[in-house]
């Protein structure tokens, strides 16, 4: 890419281009296909458009060969006209949507709007230092950008740091155990960059500076995207990396999970058990050791003698109207058939990993006794393959889903010389990061070709760039049973959502909660007022999460060992539940939103009210979807927030348990002050009362433990569903339409056949409601599409929200109707 080797054509000082072009702008800069390239002080750098919204930066010494596949990034540069001018020192590249300048004198390059508003620049630092990547000559790359000195950014994966707007960050971004670094992050000002870099990557922020700075890399190598607010960013994301596939409809039900059911008929008997009760239930989990010993870790095989009938297991599960998905790890215990077929190719790991020990039953471990557990080459594509061979054992039971965990994956006594571990692609050091993107885009691509009949559902402990692409749900891992956790999750969730990835959860109650027992296992956390007041909580909060399930150690969290019906927390507990069951069509609805248009669940303030300040560091409320405002409360009201300090090393040692004993019983009904921000521009009318409030200030809402607050925008309209067991129980003959006056709204109710993925196909109905507020009439438009068992008439029950109508029955059969309130 020498400039020595490039056709130059001094005369010419500007030119409109377009993809093809092979002309040259002056002695400064050289048009090729998508972009530009030039040279300046010893380094060659180059611009793709890849949108007219999107460009890469490409940045490498002269000289150095680079040959990069990325992983992360699935599209090519695209056929975008542009217009590349030199004037002065400063060469300026133009598309429609954005305008990038390069100072031929320094390097740096400028990013504007397409009205000259500055969005970004570089900062004075860009450097390649030589470092040895275990044999291989490689550098430690830099670059520096300057930010505006008020203006937050957010993404950069679910940190546990508590914080919803990043700046001030100092953190090496990657995979972990409880959070992910990903090194991706958004403006308020509507532009984000994307550093594609797998290796570990530092992204430091104080006053003067802010940069990313990788430990291996061949090139600076990042993505400028400007999509004027945050939902066009993370659209150019997802355009470059992967769309978001839907996930069942029963994915969205709720889940019971626990570490671990210790045999099939506990796990059978849950299910029962909701069902004897009437508590909705769609899924359940069961967690590791049903392979047996650790020797024969994650077999992919039933040789716990207590799992002596998979097959009966499953399906009893399924004739209870209820799904499963199992626990499947990126590790082999040297006793199993993937361990000697992957170790015969030299496809696995010698670093250590989890579990260390060969004696699951003991603990402390038996470290005398070395499990001999390796971690998979999921970065070769045969070792995939393997993986998927093996796995199918599981898939022909009937599976209907992954619980893939560790993808990170777990790395245990960490040496420094455990990163020049060689893989397919390089060293672990250069593609560390996109460990979890790789094994889980294994099994997703997999059971693709393998089958279109059931969607592919994947609850995985790690994410990265693009992730979203391969049908997959990202937990945060191995979280403690604490209020600050708690509060740290809204935050996480919503960074997480930044990164382009909107499918996310949390352990509901914490994983960790042995300090709420009086003694290690018994049990008695779940009549512990200070768990109880938590664990519903946290709850109300998974009600608001793409996916709502309960999991954790050392407390048995099923909803009847927390009393009876009738019962207060019991009860609070059951109330969430049915409150995620009613809202189904509207999350639906949403889910079709997130694919088809690049929406996303968990929506931070800024992104739906941008030009209200207020909102831009609000960590502890949001949008789920585009019409409710979630308020969760995430204090103690009744109880003490003091405990122990617990990570997941301190939580596997058992050192959490030294916590607090029970206390008294509590009135959890007595009424309770919480504020409440309610954002600027619009109006809101209070989910539970039905009392509207201008936006733009704080109210202060009355809250027992079974208060949710919960606000909904003027002009929203949500569909709500019936009273069900298990999401695909009744048809949605009959929905109730919730209109919210105070403004023009409009709604999209989509749906299909719930499960395969023939919506792909064309598969899929939507129905159009429209309210003009100003003549109080709701229309319900023509109906577009259609697929097998869709419903051709049906009765929708209208409300509006202020009480000045009564209930209006709309029969409608795929025609536009319109009723007057």
């Amino acid at each position: 890419m020498s400039m020595n080797n490039r056709n130059v054509i001094t005369t010419i000082l500007s030119t409109f281009v377009s993809v093809g072009a092979s002309v040259c702008v002056a002695s400064d800069f050289t048009i090729e296909n998508h972009g530009i390239a030039t040279e300046v002080n010893g380094n060659e750098i180059s611009l793709q458009f890849y949108t007219p919204s999107t460009v890469r930066v490409i940045k490498n010494s002269v000289g150095t060969k680079v040959e990069k596949q990325s992983l992360s990034v699935v599209s090519t540069p695209g056929n975008v006209k542009f217009n590349a001018r030199q004037s002065g020192k400063y060469i300026t590249v133009k598309s429609d949507s954005i305008t990038v300048t390069i100072d031929t004198a320094s390097g740096k390059i400028s990013f504007l709007s397409p009205d000259g508003k500055k969005l970004l620049r570089e900062g004075d630092n860009v450097s390649f230092t030589p470092v040895d990547d275990a044999g291989e000559a490689s550098f430690k790359v830099r670059q520096d950008f300057c930010l505006d000195a008020d203006e937050p950014i957010y993404g950069f994966g679910n940190l546990e740091n508590g914080r919803l707007s990043q700046r001030g960050l100092k953190r090496t971004l990657m995979p972990g155990n409880i959070e992910d670094g990903i090194p991706v992050f958004v403006s308020v000002k509507g532009y984000g960059v994307y550093w594609d870099n797998y290796s570990p990557t530092t992204f430091v922020d104080d006053k003067d500076v802010s940069y990313f700075e990788s430990e291996v890399g061949d090139c600076v190598d990042y993505y400028f995207m400007y999509g004027k607010n945050a939902d066009g960013v993370i659209g150019e994301m997802r355009r470059l990396s992967g769309e978001v596939p839907m996930f069942p409809l029963w994915t969205y039900g709720f889940w019971q999970s626990r570490e671990r059911y210790k045999s099939q008929d506990e796990i059978v008997e849950v299910v029962n058990k909701y069902r004897a009760l009437g508590v909705p239930l769609d899924g359940i989990i069961q967690d590791w050791q049903y392979w047996g010993n650790n020797y024969l870790w994650n077999a992919m095989e039933f040789m716990n003698p207590e799992f002596n009938n998979a097959q009966k297991m499953v399906d009893d599960i399924h004739a209870n109207n209820a799904k499963v998905i199992i626990s499947i790890w990126s590790s082999f215990g040297p006793s199993t058939r993937p361990y000697k077929e992957l170790d015969s190719k030299n496809m696995l790991f010698d670093f250590s990993t989890w579990p260390q020990s060969g004696i699951a039953e003991q603990w402390p471990p038996r470290m005398d006794y070395p499990s001999g557990v390796r971690v998979y080459d999921a970065y070769h594509p045969e070792a995939r393959d393997i993986y998927w061979n093996h796995l199918k054992r599981l898939y022909d039971h009937d599976m209907d889903g992954w619980w893939m965990d560790s993808t990170e994956p777990d790395h245990l006594d960490f040496k420094a010389e455990d990163m020049d571990t060689k893989t397919y692609l390089g060293s672990f050091r250069k593609v560390r990061c996109a460990y979890p993107l790789l094994t889980v885009g294994g099994v997703y691509d997999h059971q693709r070709k393998e089958s279109d009949r059931k969607r592919v559902f994947i609850l995985t402990r790690s994410g990265f760039f693009g992730q979203q692409r391969y049908g997959c749900n990202v937990w945060t891992g191995d979280v403690a049973s604490t209020w600050e956790t708690l509060r740290n999750q809204i935050p996480a969730l919503l960074n997480f959502t930044l990164t382009g990835n909107p499918n996310s959860n949390s352990d509901i109650g914490g994983f960790f909660a042995g300090a709420y027992n009086k003694s290690y296992g018994d049990n008695s956390a779940v009549k512990n007022p200070q768990f109880q007041e938590l664990f519903v909580r946290w709850m109300q909060f998974g009600a608001f999460t793409p996916m709502m399930r309960s999991h954790g150690a050392d407390i048995k969290r099923e909803i009847y060992y927390f009393g009876n019906r009738g019962e207060t927390v019991f009860d609070a507990v059951e109330d969430a539940i049915k409150l995620r069951y009613s809202l189904l069509p509207y999350i639906y609805s949403t889910s079709w939103d997130v694919s088809r248009h690049n929406s996303s669940f968990m929506r931070p303030l800024m992104m739906d009210f941008p030009k209200d300040r207020n909102g831009w560091d609000c960590g502890d409320q949001f949008m789920f979807g585009r019409n409710i405002l979630v308020a969760p409360v995430v204090k103690a009201n009744y109880t003490s927030e003091k405990i122990i300090d617990i990570d997941e090393n301190t939580g596997w040692n058992r050192q959490e348990n030294a916590g607090n004993d029970a206390v008294a019983e509590m009135d959890f009904m007595t009424p309770v002050n919480t504020d409440i921000y309610l954002p600027a521009g619009t109006s809101w009318w209070d989910f539970e009362t039905n009392e509207i409030y201008k936006g733009g200030k704080k109210i202060v809402k009355p809250t027992t433990i079974k208060t949710l607050p919960l606000f909904v925008k003027a002009g929203s309209i949500l569909p709500i569903g019936p009273d069900v067991q298990y999401a695909t129980e009744k048809s949605w003959d009959d929905l109730e339409i919730r209109v919210y006056p105070g403004a023009d709204g409009e709604f999209t109710l989509y749906e299909d056949e719930f499960d395969n993925y023939n919506y792909e196909k064309g598969s899929y109905s939507t129905i159009g409601f429209s309210w003009n507020d100003k003549t109080r009439t709701l229309t319900v438009a023509d109906r577009q599409g259609e697929y097998q068992g869709m419903l051709s008439n049906r009765t929708f029950k209208v409300v509006v929200a202020d009480k000045k109508s009564k209930i209006v029955n709309v029969s409608y059969n795929g025609s536009v109707t319109t009723v007057k309130l």
